[in-house]
Order: C-alpha cells, then sequence, then structure tokens
C-alpha cells in the first residue's frame, strides 16, 4: 500500500508518495517551481487564493505520478498538511467567497485585542491558552465588520487544510488541534469556546463536524480520481497544521521532545503535557496531533514570520541569479558574525514573539568600505538565527528547557552556515533527519488508516543523518547576540515582561 501526503505551503506545495511498508519516499514534487506569490493589497494584508492552492496541489500530484516510480492504483490513503492559522470561507455551494487571509496578515490584531480586553485577559488565558491576537477567529471578525456582504454569505470556516480535502472529498471537517490554532476551542470545558462565539457575534452552526486527526475526513471523488489517475473511494484519514505535522514527521509526539522548521517562517515547537501561557501570548500553545482531554499534549509554538522570507528576499535583492546552494556558499565565504552586520529579519507582519508590533527588516551597522553582498547573505542567516534565540529565550522564562531538537534536513536548514549559527546562538543540537512536511502527512494518513499499529511504529526505519553541537563559534555568537538583542529592543519600547500562569484544569 502507498501513501500520499500533500504540504500546502505559502511558496508552494508539496506531495510525496511513500511506501507504507518500507516507510521510504518514492517520490516527491513542489509545484510549482517559483514561489507563490503573496497577495498585499494594502500594507500588512497577506492573503492567497484558496483555488491557487488546489491546482497547485493537482498539478503536483499528477508530476509526481509522472515520474513513474510507483503506481497509482496502489494509493490507498490520504493525508493533508497546511499553513496554519489562514481563513477559507465557502458558501452554501462550497464556492470561495473571497481570497484567504492567510497566516501572517496583520489585519485583525485591533480585532484580537478588543476580545482580550473584553473577555479578560485571566479568562482568555485559562480557557483559550492565547490571547485571540491575530489569529482565525479575529480574522473572520474582521470579515463580520469589513465585508459583511461576505459574512452574510458565510456556509462554513475552513483552515487551508479543510478546503483542500473539501476539495478532494466533498466533505469538510475539522479538528480539535485545528480549532485550537484559530482560538475558536475552550481547552478547559473541552468545547467550541462560548466566550469567543458570544463576543465576535459568531454562528456555531459555520463550523464543520469536529473529528480525531487520525480519522476518516471523506472518501476521494470519483471525478477527482478521474482527474488525478487515482482509486475512487479512497479516504482522507489525516489532516493537520504544518507545524504539528512537521513535528510528527519527526516523531516528536512526547513532553519534552521539540522540533524546529525554518521555511518562510521560522518555529519552534515543543511538546508539553502542561496548560501554561504567556501572558501576552508572544509563544502560543495549541492542541497537538495526538491531544486529549484525558490526556493533553500541546506543542507549545514559537512562530517567527521573517525567517525563509528572509533569505528569499535578499536573494532576491543581491543574487537573484544565484541557487540557494550558491547563497549558502557566499554567506560561508564571510566570518562568523558578519564583521559587525547585523540584520533584524522581521519584514514579514507582526511578529506575535514580539508582542504583535510590526518592527520591520533592518540591516543595522552597515560599512560601505567592508561589507559585501556577501556580508548581507550572511547577516540575514545569522539574523534568523539570532530571532530563534530570542524566542527560545521566551520559552526557557516560561520552564521549557529543551536541549536537543529536531529538524528536516530541508528549507534552511540545508544551509551550514545557518544550521551552524543556529546552534551556536541557542545552545540546542540539532539533530537532521530525511523528512518534511509532505512525508509526515503521508505516514500520518498510514497512522489514520490503521496502516501502523502506534505512531511509533510509523517511524521505526527513520534515523537520524547528522547531529550538530556548538563549537567554538559559540562565544562568538552569544556576544555579538547580546549586540543583535539590544538593537531589537531598541525597536520595541513598549515591550513587557513574560508573565507565567499556572492552570490546573477541574
Amino acid at each position: 500500500m502507498l501513501l500520499l501526503g500533500i504540504d500546502i505551503g505559502t511558496s508552494s506545495v508539496k506531495v510525496s508518495v511513500v511506501d507504507a511498508q518500507t516507510q521510504q519516499c518514492l517520490a516527491s514534487v513542489s509545484y510549482p517551481e517559483t514561489e507563490r506569490e503573496i497577495l498585499t493589497r494594502q500594507p500588512g494584508w497577506a492573503e492567497q487564493q484558496p483555488l491557487q492552492w488546489w491546482q497547485d496541489a493537482k498539478q503536483a500530484v499528477l508530476q509526481a505520478h509522472a515520474t513513474q516510480r510507483y503506481n497509482p492504483q496502489d494509493i490507498g490513503a490520504i493525508g493533508i498538511a497546511y499553513q496554519m492559522h489562514g481563513l477559507v470561507l465557502v458558501d452554501k455551494h462550497r464556492h470561495v467567497l473571497r481570497d484567504a487571509i492567510i497566516w501572517c496578515d496583520s489585519r485583525a490584531v485591533p480585532f484580537g485585542e478588543q476580545a482580550f480586553e473584553a473577555i479578560g485577559a485571566e479568562r482568555c488565558l485559562t480557557h483559550l491558552l492565547n490571547s485571540p491576537g491575530n489569529f482565525t477567529a479575529a480574522k473572520l471578525a474582521w470579515v463580520k465588520q469589513h465585508e459583511p456582504e461576505v459574512y452574510a454569505r458565510i456556509h462554513q470556516v475552513l483552515l487551508p487544510g479543510d478546503f483542500i480535502a473539501l476539495q478532494l472529498t466533498g466533505e469538510a471537517t475539522t479538528s480539535i488541534s485545528a480549532l485550537s490554532e484559530g482560538i475558536f476551542w475552550d481547552f478547559a470545558r473541552h468545547e467550541l469556546s462560548d466566550d469567543v462565539f458570544r463576543f465576535f457575534g459568531f454562528e456555531r452552526g459555520h463550523i464543520p463536524p469536529v473529528r480525531d486527526v487520525f480519522v476518516p475526513h471523506g472518501q476521494l471523488k470519483t471525478s477527482v480520481a478521474e482527474e488525478l489517475g487515482l482509486t475512487s473511494g479512497i479516504p482522507v484519514t489525516y489532516k493537520a497544521g504544518d507545524q504539528p505535522n512537521n513535528a510528527l514527521s519527526l516523531n516528536v509526539l512526547r513532553p519534552g521532545e521539540v522540533a524546529a522548521t525554518a521555511g518562510t517562517s521560522g518555529v519552534i515547537y515543543a511538546v508539553t503535557d502542561q496548560l501554561f501561557v504567556d501572558r501576552q501570548s508572544r509563544v502560543n500553545p495549541f492542541a497537538h496531533v495526538n491531544h486529549t482531554a484525558q490526556q493533553p499534549r500541546l506543542g507549545v509554538l514559537l512562530c517567527i514570520n521573517g525567517a525563509g522570507s528572509m533569505n528569499r528576499w535578499v536573494k532576491q535583492a543581491v543574487g537573484h541569479e544565484l541557487s540557494y546552494p550558491e547563497i549558502n556558499q557566499r554567506a560561508a565565504s564571510v566570518p562568523a558574525g558578519s564583521e559587525g552586520l547585523l540584520c533584524l529579519p522581521f519584514g514579514n507582519g507582526v511578529e506575535r514573539m514580539l508582542a504583535n508590533e510590526q518592527v520591520g527588516a533592518h540591516f543595522l551597522n552597515l560599512d560601505l568600505n567592508v561589507h559585501t553582498a556577501n556580508h548581507l547573505l550572511r547577516a540575514a542567516q545569522e539574523g534568523v538565527a539570532f530571532a530563534f534565540r530570542y524566542g527560545l529565550d521566551l520559552m526557557r522564562e516560561n520552564g521549557l528547557h529543551p536541549t536537543v531538537v529536531k529538524a528536516g534536513r530541508t528549507n534552511m536548514f540545508l544551509s551550514e552556515v545557518f544550521t551552524q549559527a543556529f546552534v551556536n546562538a541557542t545552545g540546542l543540537t540539532v539533530e537532521l533527519y530525511q523528512t518534511d512536511g509532505s512525508v509526515g502527512a503521508a505516514l500520518g494518513a498510514g497512522i489514520g488508516a490503521g496502516v501502523y499499529a502506534s505512531p511509533d511504529d510509523a517511524f521505526r526505519h527513520m534515523q537520524c543523518l547528522q547531529s550538530i553541537h556548538p563549537n567554538e563559534e559559540a562565544a562568538v555568537y552569544d556576544a555579538v547576540y547580546q549586540q543583535w538583542k539590544e538593537q531589537l529592543l531598541a525597536h520595541l519600547p513598549s515591550l513587557k515582561s513574560t508573565v507565567q500562569i499556572e492552570f490546573n484544569p477541574a
């Protein structure tokens, strides 16, 4: 039996076909080859077209088939991973009502802040575990106020992965994990949040049926099966946001285990069984793929919007004709610390870990007699590493003290400069694995289809490719980080301290 994983990313859609028995990836394709744009009709806005995701997903599946490395008719289950926190609205005919408001869109911050104040900080933090902030519920509130004619036509409110499953199966479902990332879920009462729905005036009927992550979410429609060369009726048996899914792909499921990604955004995702919050919601706990009311499993998510997006911008600005391996090679020609050049990589919307402030991206200490394009390339990667260090310190303030983090050898972790800077700046050891979100989604489909006796069984063949430890440059990076942090704080005059709230559910 083969498993199909579909990962709906911001830049592209990636699909992988995995042999369920050997757990080996037989084919992997990204589409399109050039990165999809983010629509920014106004400053701070970020939108994409859901139907473009669907078209890209279909093209990626067909290109995977074209490799002729497997028989498409042997695919027996489908799993979906998707960019988190997006808002997709459909009418009663399941037609998209407007472009999706995606994760890095900043417009809804005031709506989340109003809800936080009206519902009450203690109530939000002990029931939602977060401020409504800039998450999906607040985005829906923006639509309700500014586009009432759109809101009036809503039949269902979907996350990006829910929408792709709807296209595949004709059926819309959601999960506690998805609802928690949208700030629709009450962890204390284990149900949809009365507080959120009452304050914003939302209709509960707009939420699709709630199912577990690892269960059937519908069966492949005959028309889609014929178009994609698949077997009609095969089930979608897994659906999760990209960061919980990335953790799954690395077998990070137990308290104390930590995963990281450095794609368009950068993320540290730490699993815990403790329900705690950061008062300013700068790090955010959401229900993990294996969360239950009886056995809580939360993924505490540190997100940096400006990670791979910063790296991509510098590449386009100073070396657009070069490949990413060539960019990494040029960055490696510059000594650690970039000879004093610093980069604040925060130019992709408001940053949750910076209390929803929009700092923007900056290069600092630029010396026209010293610094070259190669310095810019290295400083950008080091700036992302320093942003990870800053966010990791927030997690440490909240009692999380990881020593080892697992990551897929992909995106920015393909850069030796970035990976070593990450390790030296944070003091963590990084273990790299040959996996990615689409492979994780495929294996998740196998778990949901009952192919594997347990999640551990789905990863029994996974092996660490490389462990990277702090080296002699760690002291250099610590000193440079202190300078970097000083510059960051100068751009954050309103930054307040983090306060931990202990929560003991009744």
